[in-house]
């Protein structure tokens, strides 16, 4: 039995990847909390990432979450999506 925690934020395979809808469901599970607490800074990042593969609906999705965040932590979340990008 598994007893350990997996970051979703390292988790997603590199096929999947190639497809803006699991970056979307990523945005969808840390925007809502839905696996753990509310994370704007990493729903930011993979709504962004999701938008660049080409699901359309991230771009406002995106955008309602960046109207909650700093711009340090808009900032942060960009850092990280091109980071992300830079390493798959």
């Amino acid at each position: 039995m598994f007893q350990g925690t997996i970051d979703l934020g390292t988790a997603v395979p590199v096929e999947l990847a190639s497809s803006g809808d699991a970056l979307f469901d990523l945005g969808i599970i840390y925007s809502s909390g839905r696996d753990g607490l509310i994370d704007l800074v990493a729903a930011h990042k993979w709504f962004n990432l999701a938008a660049l593969k080409g699901r359309v609906d991230a771009i406002s999705l995106r955008q309602e979450i960046a109207g909650q965040m700093s711009a340090a932590e808009i900032a942060t979340a960009q850092r990280e999506a091109r980071a992300w990008m830079t390493a798959h």
